[in-house]
């Protein structure tokens, strides 16, 4: 039988677009017209809309009027931050804006300006030679994002005001007086609409005020805040150099030495730079175009670093100066330390996005480096005392990395696959596991070992006793450092780790004691140590967990008490205070291994009783310091000779 019904259709798929985009046509394109994109899409124009974005309107307003200084039309700015916190007036002793009509649009300047995306006097270079403002998008968008603004004109004899609400004029431009001068006022209150209820920091306005009076050298800001009830006049006369003071006083750091590089260039591109060595471990660089700070940097940036490693890397050679043997410079070690102010004036600079971090023109690292270059060449020439100086820092920096590069190497070579604690077998630790309550010994010899373990307070003393020699970190091959058992045990034992594998949170003991004998071969050991730990572990100097025991070399009885003398000078201050009529007796320890149990804890280890002497580097002394180390310590030895007869003036008695 034939089935004569009308074939059926299969059955309909189900579409997964929603009804609205079935019917996606040309009436669904919106055109944003005026402001609105800025309120629709405001991260787009100013990052965001929490405190930095709300600061960032503060800062567009504030930049307008320093382009005014930058160009010499003003040189006073005002800045008041109002009671609510929250609303600004930015006032200058510029041009002041124009307010008459434009042919083409037919609206004031003002307006057109204020309410226009695109619209300024910064496209024609007739009117401003640099500036910040480049996008003509600045105060658009700050108009956009307030709930009102005023801006009040003073040009031509009148004083002219228009006032806006969200991006939009209330009226037309109205002049309310008669005024001497000339000048801008922007008044503007954020939208709470867009941001909420965040309010303006007065301490950020200050510190980006006093940064724009240091790059515009005479230029005064006078800013008022009322949330506080004060005025601060600010002025920096000695400009960028000035600011680079400021920037290493405030990061708590010092100069490498007291000559500054300052270079001023007043062609195109017009420049300045200040820079200086410091003891800092790291690099610091703060960078500005037309008065913007690029805190991303940009070629700028990367130009003047280029000519820093361009211009040691070219005394070094002129000069023919010797570089430890082995040792490589790396860039890095060139501009360790480096504190650097930049600022430079471009026509035509280009941004990355409208909040302007970073700057992107190719052709400006090759001038900032053409310019730079021969500069700090110059100032090492002229400089010679200076330029040691900054080499002997660069040494520094390239030792210390190599050393912690191999070490690292070499850990991680040795670490176990486990994360178990590998302990050397001779250390005699502690109950306790707070680091912060104990303290590890490290003993030279079996027998003074085996004195302090007896001795020691087992819950917080852990006693580690060295049974062979230890070498000098600083004369011997890296690979036999590393390998020495002596120096390995002291790593496991504090687990920390070596090089630029330190932790901090690792370390097992918050003391970190050195005890050797107090005659001459127990402070040749000492300084071995020293050596080690400052070569491959200084992290744990810097932070105040390295200490020198301070064991008795003599033991003086008299009139029935016992007293305890670590060297001569202090025996015979004892002996002076003494009654002639008393007995006395006088014993000298050769070794801690001598001493009793009981006797080593009282004088020693005790901590109510004991002296301890901490080990730091002063912040003024580190290349002095790393000076020292390698003269007396290092493989050369004249460079050895020359250092030992400079300190034998303060030398009273000599133990050979």
């Amino acid at each position: 039988m034939m089935d004569t019904s009308p074939a059926k259709s299969p059955p309909a798929t189900k579409s997964k677009k929603s009804p609205v985009s079935q019917s996606y046509t040309a009436r669904d394109i919106t055109v944003l017209e005026g402001l609105e994109p800025v309120r629709k899409r405001p991260g787009m124009y100013i990052g965001g809309t929490g405190a930095p974005g709300l600061h960032h309107l503060v800062w567009e307003i504030v930049d307008n009027a320093v382009d005014e200084v930058i160009n010499g039309h003003a040189s006073t700015i005002q800045v008041c931050l109002h009671r609510d916190g929250r609303t600004v007036t930015v006032a200058d002793n510029g041009r002041g804006i124009p307010v008459d009509m434009h042919p083409q649009h037919g609206k004031s300047a003002l307006e057109l300006i204020l309410t226009t995306l695109h619209a300024g006097g910064k496209f024609d270079q007739n009117n401003y030679i640099t500036s910040g403002g480049l996008h003509g998008v600045g105060s658009s968008v700050v108009n956009a994002l307030s709930s009102e603004m005023v801006a009040t004109i003073t040009r031509g004899g009148s004083k002219h005001q228009q006032t806006y609400r969200r991006g939009k004029p209330n009226g037309p431009v109205e002049r309310v007086s008669e005024s001497r001068g000339s000048g801008t006022a922007i008044r503007f209150t954020p939208d709470t609409e867009i941001f909420g209820d965040l309010v303006l920091d007065p301490n950020l306005i200050r510190e980006h005020l006093e940064v724009s009076a240091y790059l515009n050298r005479g230029m005064k800001v006078i800013f008022k805040d009322e949330t506080n009830s004060t005025r601060l006049e600010i002025q920096h006369d000695g400009g960028v150099l000035d600011f680079l003071e400021h920037t290493i006083k405030g990061r708590e750091n010092r100069k490498t030495t007291d000559q500054v590089l300052h270079i001023e260039r007043t062609q195109a591109p017009r420049l300045e730079v200040a820079m200086s060595w410091t003891d800092a471990p790291r690099e610091y660089f703060k960078s500005f175009v037309n008065g913007i700070p690029t805190r991303d940097g940009g070629t700028h940036e990367q130009g003047l670093k280029d000519a820093i490693v361009k211009a040691i890397r070219n005394y070094i050679e002129t000069h023919d100066i010797s570089i430890p043997r082995g040792l490589s410079i790396s860039a890095d070690d060139i501009r360790e330390g480096v504190t650097a102010i930049c600022s430079c004036f471009l026509v035509e600079p280009q941004f990355q996005g409208q909040t302007k971090d970073k700057l992107n023109n190719p052709e400006v690292r090759a001038q900032i480096d053409g310019a730079v270059r021969p500069a700090l060449e110059q100032w090492l020439h002229t400089n010679k005392s200076a330029a040691d100086a900054v080499l002997m820092r660069i040494v520094m920096s390239a030792k210390a990395r190599q050393a912690s590069r191999a070490a690292n190497d070499q850990v991680r070579r040795k670490s176990a696959t486990t994360r178990r604690l590998n302990l050397p077998g001779k250390l005699a630790d502690c109950s306790n596991s707070n680091p912060a309550e104990c303290e590890i010994f490290i003993v030279e010899g079996d027998s003074a070992g085996g004195s302090a373990k007896q001795g020691r307070d087992r819950l917080t003393q852990a006693i580690l006793p060295l049974r062979g020699k230890v070498l000098n970190a600083e004369q011997a091959a890296l690979k036999k450092v590393l390998a020495n058992n002596e120096l390995s045990d002291i790593v496991r034992a504090l687990g920390c780790g070596i090089g630029t594998d330190f932790n901090e949170d690792r370390l097992r003991y918050h003391k970190v004691i050195l005890l050797m004998d107090a005659d001459s071969d127990g402070h040749h050991i000492a300084t071995l140590l020293l050596t080690f730990l400052y070569r491959y572990m200084r992290p744990l100097i810097d932070g105040g967990y390295v200490y020198l025991a301070q064991p008795p070399l003599y033991k003086v009885e008299a009139g029935g008490r016992t007293y305890w003398a670590s060297d001569d000078s202090e025996r015979d201050k004892i002996l002076a205070k003494l009654p002639a009529r008393y007995k006395v007796e006088i014993s000298r320890f050769k070794g801690l291994g001598e001493m009793m149990p009981k006797t080593l804890y009282q004088t020693t280890l005790d901590p109510e009783k004991r002296r301890l002497l901490r080990v730091t580097i002063p912040d003024g002394d580190r290349l002095e310091t790393e000076q020292v180390i390698t003269d007396l310590m290092g493989k050369d030895p004249q460079t050895r000779f020359r250092e030992i007869v400079s300190w034998m003036d303060l030398v009273e008695e000599l133990d050979v």
